[in-house]
């Protein structure tokens, strides 16, 4: 059991943390960030690669007239992909905090990806989870970067040294 479900989001990948206690806190630093699960967007990483133009596209007209130019809608298609990893987020959160016994959910997100899933985590506070939202990508730093990057905002106890 631990007070604290860490979720670490951006585009492509969600990171599960939970912040345990340590058994001796004497003799050992605590608490510890201990990685749950991670999930990955499969979909968006393959249309990454689908879309390998940077430029959503240019046709001419015949006989040499006016250029015109057309959409091919990646970005509405990119957005949906987002969506549904978003939905796969949340349904991972919500039974992550059950099983854990969680009280504070705390949730990082990309700028693109928070969209997508701070409007559904009113949920959560429904049902009694204290819900921290940060927006910045952190998807990158190790465990104990993100531990000491939350306790400096004041969202989790530093990790005290042992002695």
């Amino acid at each position: 059991m631990s007070d604290y479900l860490i979720v670490v989001v951006n585009r492509a990948q969600a990171r599960f943390f939970t912040l345990e206690p340590v058994e001796f806190p004497e003799l050992e630093s605590g608490p510890r960030l201990t990685t749950h699960t991670e999930l990955e967007n499969l979909e968006i990483l393959d249309a990454q690669e689908m879309y390998t133009d940077s430029k959503t596209g240019r046709g001419a007209t015949p006989q040499g007239r006016s250029v015109h130019g057309y959409d091919d809608k990646r970005d509405k298609h990119l957005d949906e992909l987002r969506r549904r990893f978003a939905v796969r987020v949340l349904k991972h959160i919500q039974k992550l905090a059950r099983a854990e016994r969680v009280r504070t959910v705390i949730l990082t997100a990309s700028a693109r990806m928070r969209r997508f899933l701070y409007s559904d985590l009113e949920a959560l506070t429904r049902e009694g989870y204290r819900v921290c939202k940060l927006s910045k990508n952190i998807i990158n730093l190790s465990p104990q970067e993100i531990h000491e990057y939350l306790a400096e905002d004041g969202l989790v106890p530093k990790q005290k040294k042992r002695g």
